[in-house]
């Protein structure tokens, strides 16, 4: 592991089990951790889905673009939103700070497990379908991960421990 890449960046679709499973895979590895669309919640002293009503998409990718770009951790699992990969200094600086795994589901699977996507503050351009944005994100997170965890019909205990068996085989811990 290289010096300063202490830290585990999470990324994926909604509902891949970003949060979830990265809050257990912190405290099994004695690691921290940080949900960074609680960060742009905390800075902008409303939730998600008001961001995006008060400042549009673009307003909303430029706070949580900036957010990301100024975390600064060590020994921590970052559980990213969604829409993280389009910010380009965000993802730069997160790659420069941990290895980027990718959670991997495929979109019958995500369909199943996201029913609200404007109640959890999911990111939709103007005419905008779930499969859109799939489409369009997987093309990113393949771009910018370090690995790939498939979490298709893998429930909580499965993906993490997949993902034990992967840091431990890339890093010492």
């Amino acid at each position: 592991m290289k010096e300063g890449k202490s830290n585990l960046i999470l990324i994926g679709m909604p509902a891949a089990g970003k949060s979830t499973v990265g809050v257990i895979l912190a405290k099994e590895l004695g690691y921290q951790f940080l949900d960074s669309d609680l960060l742009i919640q905390k800075r902008e002293k409303m939730l998600l889905k008001d961001i995006i009503a008060r400042k549009g998409t673009e307003g909303f990718l430029a706070v949580e673009n900036a957010v990301n770009a100024a975390i600064e951790a060590q020994r921590t699992v970052i559980a990213t939103g969604g829409s993280a990969v389009y910010g380009r200094e965000a993802m730069k600086h997160l790659g420069e700070i941990g290895e980027i795994i990718y959670l991997k589901i495929s979109y019958a699977c995500l369909q199943a497990r996201l029913h609200n996507l404007r109640g959890r503050g999911v990111v939709l351009k103007r005419g905008q379908s779930l499969y859109d944005i799939y489409r369009e994100r997987i093309v990113l997170y393949e771009q910018y991960a370090d690995h790939i965890v498939d979490v298709d019909g893998k429930d909580i205990e499965e993906t993490l421990e997949e993902l034990l068996v992967l840091v431990k085989r890339t890093r010492k811990v």
